[in-house]
């Protein structure tokens, strides 16, 4: 089995045709380790979000090939990709998509129940008590904080054990203390359990939780920072928005 938890090879994403195309993503090859939390950060229009829904098979690339462990995402047809999706990988976005008729252990079920299987309440209770909500399983989404309800998505991605767990800007919508919460709870999952996070983040704060930083410029990889703190993840992006077209 790959080292890799996800691996692309030479990815290209193009949208329009003729004068108007435009390359969201130009031969990226990259790889994310398994058990590493990676964040990608890069100016607006760099490409960050193509490359997140092309690595995690929300969206298929013009060019090159995507792998989930040792599964081509790119030979797959629509609906073994869905199924993969739905049983290998987690998301979390900035927006929290919690359905507000339901308690919190039944939008943390609601994976489960659209694929058809059982619910063990087990589980239901190890997640939530996974991200600090096991006395809030009753709760709805109009009962919780912002921070708390990001923790019941959190939990939803969570539920089938996916080997990779994405994030789009998911502290976006948070207070910067609710915000370092989150990102506690995604680091200690890293460290504690073996969780793959890649994450897509504008702020250097968020990203300096990460292994490492992966910077995009017009589609391409611009370099990266391992270890780096905030204000080191600051700079290097300064100068990258500051640099001429």
């Amino acid at each position: 089995m790959s080292d890799d938890a996800v691996r692309l090879r030479g990815v290209s994403r193009r949208y329009g045709a003729g004068d108007g195309v435009v390359a969201a993503l130009d031969g990226v090859t990259l790889g994310f380790p398994r058990a590493t939390f990676t964040a990608v950060m890069g100016p607006s229009g760099s490409g960050k979000s193509t490359l997140l829904q092309c690595a995690a098979g929300l969206d298929r690339p013009t060019a090159g090939s995507v792998s989930v462990g040792d599964t081509e995402l790119t030979k797959l047809s629509e609906t073994r990709l869905t199924l993969l999706r739905r049983e290998r990988i987690g998301f979390v976005f900035q927006a929290f998509n919690l359905l507000p008729s339901l308690t919190a252990e039944q939008n943390v079920a609601l994976p489960l129940r659209l694929a058809g299987k059982r619910v063990p309440k087990a589980r239901l209770r190890e997640v939530l008590a996974q991200v600090g909500l096991g006395d809030r399983a009753r709760h709805r989404p109009g009962e919780l904080s912002g921070g708390q309800q990001q923790r019941v998505a959190l939990a939803r991605a969570l539920i089938t054990r996916p080997e990779v767990l994405f994030g789009d800007e998911p502290t976006g919508a948070l207070d910067s203390v609710t915000s370092r919460e989150v990102l506690t709870l995604l680091r200690g999952m890293v460290d504690g359990e073996g969780q793959t996070v890649i994450m897509v983040t504008h702020d250097p704060v968020a990203a300096s939780f990460a292994d490492r930083v992966v910077f995009l410029v017009d589609g391409r990889v611009n370099g990266e920072l391992v270890g780096a703190g905030a204000d080191e993840i600051a700079s290097r992006m300064t100068k990258l928005e500051a640099a001429p077209c």
